[in-house]
């Protein structure tokens, strides 16, 4: 009998090269792409807009400055607050990509931690590591606040983004 083949060499992740693609897509076709990030200790964002491990982040080039979307980390500068900030997101840790204005996009599995560093923060295991379907905040209701998205990197003052069309959730289609 004949040993089995060798395994194909697995090569590098997809993942930046399909957040490029989607973020060329959503450019072209006059979209806003954005980015939904699971934040941990090895991600640089403004921590006071983190929810439940999470921060959603307008990526366009409107919104950012010197924006890199590279293989290993997406880089740019926005501001928050009218504050301009240093981002560093590992590409790894993010998991979706889309378009607000019709939550067209792709999500990825969500990364997984060792356990001790989840129980320390008060995440119950199976949520901190279970590759879950991405759960997105819903849009604000009427009156309600919001917290800023990275608005334009210039001297402009930040203004609320109106919420998407039809009022609720932007939807993903998961690929397998």
């Amino acid at each position: 009998m004949n040993p089995p083949p060798p395994a194909p060499p697995a090569g590098s992740s997809t993942r930046p090269y399909l957040i490029r693609a989607l973020h060329d897509w959503c450019t072209d076709n006059g979209f806003t792409p954005y980015i939904a990030v699971y934040v941990d200790a090895s991600v640089q964002v403004p921590m006071e807009y983190v929810k439940n491990h999470e921060i959603v982040l307008n990526v366009s080039f409107d919104a950012t400055s010197g924006l890199r979307l590279g293989n290993d980390f997406i880089e740019f500068r926005a501001r928050f607050g009218g504050v301009a900030r240093d981002i560093v997101v590992p590409v790894d840790h993010v998991i979706a990509i889309y378009a607000r204005e019709n939550g067209q996009g792709m999500a990825f599995p969500i990364p997984s931690e060792p356990p001790e560093s989840s129980a320390e923060e008060g995440v119950p295991e199976t949520a901190a590591h279970s590759p879950s379907p991405l759960k997105l905040a819903p849009s604000p209701a009427e009156g309600e606040p919001q917290a800023p998205s990275p608005g334009p990197a210039g001297g402009e003052e930040d203004a609320p983004s109106p919420p998407p069309p039809g009022g609720g959730r932007p939807a993903l289609k998961r690929i397998k």
